[in-house]
Order: C-alpha cells, then sequence, then structure tokens
C-alpha cells in the first residue's frame, strides 16, 4: 500500500514544465525534419501515429472543384496524383506532446483553406485572409474560455492571446467544456490545448499569470497592438485598468456577461473619447477595487451590469452571496449563447462591418416565451 502511495504521488506531481500547449511540426521533405522525427520516435516508443491525410486530400480537391462531381475512381486517381511516389512527405506531422499524438495534416494554406470551406459565403475566402492577421485577446477563462474556442473553429483571427491565473476547479465544469482529467490544470493551458488540437497553425500566445498591472501593456502590445480586447475577467480594478490602456491605445472592447444575453461594446478606436464601461464607474476610485472578496464586488457589479436590467434569478443569487452560495451563478447556456455572440461582434468589427459601441441584449427568456410563437 506503501508502494502505491508513492507511485501515486509521484505521477500526480503537476509540474509547471509539463504545461505545455504548443505543437511540434515535422515536413519530411527536409531532411532536418525527418531526423528530428526520428529521434523523437526513438526517445518515445509509445506514440500514437494517426494518418487521416487522404481525406483530406478528398476534401481539399472537392473544395477546389465545387461545381465538379467526381466518380469515385476520378476522386481516387487525383488523390494520387497529390500524392505522388512519397505521400509521407506531403503536407505536415503535428506532434501533440501531452497526448503523445503524432497526426498527418495538410500543411497550413490548404489545412486554413479546407477547415474554413464551409464558413463560405457567410465569411467569404476574402474576409477569412483579414481576418487571419486580426489578434484578440482574451482575459479570463471561465466565460472567455467557451468564447476563446468559439474564435478559434470560426477562426476570426490569426492570434489568440490568453491571460488568467486560476486553475480548473469541479465547479467551473457547469460551464466550462473539457474533462475531469484536467481538473488542478490552469485553464489557460486547457484552452491553449484545446485551441491547438482545433487548429495547430493558429497563434496562442498564453500569459499564465494572468493580466495585471506589470504585464498588460505586453499583453495588448507585444508582437503588435491587439486588433480586438474581449474582457471575461472577474477582477473590477482590471475592467477599469484594461479599459483604460485600450481606449488610449484605440482598441476596442467587447465583454460578455452571462446574463439575458447582454455584450457590451465599446468601440475606443472609433471614440478615443468615450467614458469607459459607457460612464457608469466614472469617479470610482481604482484603487479601492483591489482585492475585494465576491460578496464586496457584488454593490460594484451591480453598477457596471445595471440593478435593473439584471435577470430576477440573478438579482436573487446576488442577495445570497457569502450565505447559501459562494459566489454569482454562470450558467453554460448563457456562456455558450454568450460566446456565440461575442464571436459574431468580434468578426464583424475586425471586418468593419459593426461600428456602434453600446449594450445589446440577446435575452431568450424574452425573445422565446410563451405568446411569442410566430408558427404554432
Amino acid at each position: 500500500m506503501t508502494d502505491l502511495r508513492s507511485l501515486l504521488a509521484e505521477r500526480t506531481e503537476m509540474r509547471r514544465e509539463d504545461w505545455l500547449f504548443a505543437p511540434l511540426f515535422f515536413r519530411l521533405q527536409r531532411e532536418d525534419d525527418r531526423r528530428r522525427l526520428q529521434d523523437l520516435c526513438r526517445r518515445q516508443d509509445d506514440i500514437v501515429i494517426l494518418n487521416p491525410f487522404r481525406g483530406q486530400v478528398e476534401e481539399l480537391i472537392k473544395a477546389k472543384h465545387p461545381d465538379r462531381r467526381f466518380s469515385r475512381e476520378e476522386l481516387s486517381e487525383a488523390v494520387e496524383d497529390y500524392l505522388g511516389e512519397a505521400p509521407e512527405e506531403k503536407g505536415v506531422w503535428v506532434y501533440y506532446p501531452w497526448r503523445r499524438t503524432l497526426v498527418h495534416l495538410l500543411d497550413e494554406e490548404e489545412f486554413v483553406f479546407v477547415r474554413t470551406n464551409r464558413n463560405r459565403n457567410k465569411i467569404t475566402q476574402q474576409e477569412q485572409e483579414v481576418l487571419s492577421r486580426k489578434a484578440i485577446g482574451v482575459i479570463g477563462l471561465s466565460v472567455g474560455q467557451s468564447l476563446a474556442l468559439t474564435l478559434a473553429m470560426e477562426r476570426v483571427c490569426g492570434e489568440i492571446r490568453l491571460a488568467d491565473f486560476d486553475t480548473l476547479e469541479l465547479s467551473n465544469l457547469n460551464r466550462i467544456r473539457t474533462g475531469v482529467h484536467h481538473l488542478g490544470m490552469p485553464k489557460i493551458i486547457v484552452t491553449a490545448r484545446e485551441i491547438a488540437e482545433i487548429d495547430p497553425f493558429l497563434k496562442v500566445v498564453c500569459f499564465a499569470d494572468g493580466a495585471n498591472e506589470e504585464n498588460l501593456d505586453r499583453f495588448l502590445l507585444e508582437g503588435g497592438r491587439l486588433d480586438i480586447l474581449v474582457d471575461e475577467c472577474d477582477s473590477l480594478n482590471m475592467k477599469i485598468l484594461s479599459r483604460l490602456k485600450a481606449r488610449a491605445l484605440g482598441i476596442p472592447v467587447v465583454m460578455d456577461t452571462s446574463d439575458r444575453g447582454l455584450v457590451d461594446v465599446e468601440r475606443f478606436d472609433l471614440e478615443p473619447d468615450r467614458p469607459i464601461l459607457h460612464g457608469l464607474v466614472d469617479g470610482l476610485d481604482y484603487d479601492t477595487l483591489k482585492g475585494l472578496s465576491n460578496q464586496e464586488k457584488i454593490p460594484h457589479v451591480l453598477r457596471i451590469v445595471g440593478d435593473d436590467a439584471i435577470s430576477a434569478r440573478l438579482r436573487a443569487s446576488l442577495a445570497e452571496v457569502g450565505k447559501t452560495v459562494c459566489t454569482w451563478p454562470q450558467l453554460a447556456s448563457s456562456v455558450t449563447l454568450g460566446a456565440a455572440v461575442g464571436t459574431d461582434v468580434c468578426r464583424r468589427i475586425a471586418l468593419g462591418q459593426f461600428r456602434a459601441s453600446g449594450r445589446y441584449y440577446v435575452d431568450l427568456e424574452q425573445l422565446i416565451a410563451d405568446g411569442n410563437c410566430l408558427v404554432v
């Protein structure tokens, strides 16, 4: 029993150097990459090798010729022509070290073309290319995790910067889409790995200490100025500071509140003198917001979101914080809705199709209610 206890303790120790989130790329037409992959396979003898490459090539060929109906024989011939005599040298082999899995994929340009093909023409090819040059930052990865993943799936940007210092807890699993095997792991690593598994070519930059006074300028500017800042953090002082910095730099801010489908938009890029949070925090001392408990935050939260605008159930829950509940509630359905609406807003801002600031509600309890049905 003692040996088992020691073994379990040793195997479950979480080490920072194990928090890998970036895949490795091997292009076998390059001799150096062939040697690197050979060395990896020798060192790591339990690698799972997946080769779904032929199916991707079929999709690529059909996507490039949408007006043509291939027979099975014609498609097979076209695939063989693409693969040539050394099919293993086509595309790129991507290794995910946290899964010990090697996957054969189309290389970046063709991969992105096929992966975003079903976006057409809700997002045109030209618009997709514009979006690929955008950088979006997400602060806070409870609500923000769902939004970051949706941004990645829709490929609304070419770079995602993530900031969060917290670890995944069991109570987070009511709204964060991940598994129990990730409990105790930093939320930022969980999110970055999921993005890499959706699209290994998306650039993901992680600020594992969260956004704070020391690194906020780097988060907003390092590697190029962010095009959009998504604020989903719980820290009220960081909500204010990040907006002050974003306004000074001309970066628009988007925030989902996970209640009544409220999405908040501040176009500091178009309105450099706009009051932050629509003027609702004017006169609020930034320093007084540091280190507040959840219960102490409530009056300020109500000031920001509007006491008369929140749902009845959220209002009732806020009154119980620190009494019968630990903190304010967030539902998976609300978080998922916010991710959809927030991604849509970010895409249209990035493409210059939406220019207004303000507060917007997608309140499902009002929109989908008894008596509102158009067809019975």
